[in-house]
């Protein structure tokens, strides 16, 4: 039976799948963490108090890549290179989605707007981090080889989810509650059509390694062409909308480390 769960196990069990899978996510999460990294060092005088948070957001994200790789490691495999157009973070740049590397690797101050466009791109990415981590959290909890990882990374999703709506609130009571509105629905746009490509993409290279008959390979992509109706339609709501979250400060304190993975 064709199933998430049945999928993700077929990846979980052949080592050239799990090779790209950990491979791509690896690079997704470092390139979040330069990202991270940056932006807490050019955070406007007058949002100062956020350095910490984005500082403790690109500390986990490198954590996460450490994870990817250490699992990697653990089955004696290495790193292979990441095909760009599985590249969720490379793509989402080029489409304007976020802040561009350019203006993170200069030395100017970000304005407030930049922290705006900053939180309302994680806020949609978030989401789909912590939506993907629920779903391997309640397949692979409890497997021996990456269970460990899941339950690790899907908290630290959801710690960064729930930031990303209480300071995007707190900003909102500031004033640039329009501003924020229409950054986050021109980044959820985008954001589910760049998610439909990667998709795409990832699901053709694990068929080829993994010999999907045409059946089933073309079964995943109808699927994944019918998850984009539906956010194109109506599911997209759910990256936009804003909410107090019931962890509150959820990033006030330095990152948790994982030696378990070192």
């Amino acid at each position: 039976m064709l199933s998430a769960k049945s999928l993700f196990q077929e990846i979980l069990d052949d080592d050239e799948a799990f090779r790209l899978f950990c491979s791509i996510a690896a690079s997704g999460e470092a390139q979040g963490g330069w990202e991270n990294g940056r932006i807490a060092a050019l955070v406007p005088d007058s949002r100062r108090d956020l350095a910490p948070k984005i500082a403790r957001h690109g500390a986990d994200e490198d954590k996460h890549g450490r994870i990817f790789n250490a699992l990697l490691k653990k089955r004696g495999l290495e790193p292979c290179p990441v095909p760009p157009e599985t590249d969720y973070t490379m793509l989402l740049e080029r489409r304007g989605i976020g802040l561009a590397h350019a203006k993170l690797r200069a030395d100017r101050p970000l304005t407030e707007h930049d922290i705006i466009t900053y939180l309302s791109h994680s806020r949609v990415t978030e989401q789909r981090a912590a939506d993907q981590m629920v779903m391997l959290r309640k397949f692979f909890a409890d497997d021996p080889e990456v269970g460990k990882a899941v339950k690790m990374i899907s908290n630290d999703e959801d710690n960064h989810l729930a930031y990303c709506h209480e300071e995007l609130l707190r900003l909102a009571r500031a004033g640039h509650g329009r501003a924020i509105q229409a950054t986050l629905h021109t980044c959820a746009h985008a954001e589910i059509g760049i998610y439909r490509d990667v998709s795409l993409a990832v699901m053709d290279r694990m068929g080829r390694i993994l010999h999907w008959p045409k059946p089933k390979a073309a079964a995943l992509k109808a699927g994944i062409h019918a998850v984009y109706a539906y956010e194109r339609l109506t599911g997209w709501r759910r990256m936009v909308c804003l909410e107090m979250p019931e962890r509150r400060d959820a990033l006030g304190g330095p990152a948790t480390s994982a030696p378990e993975f070192a």
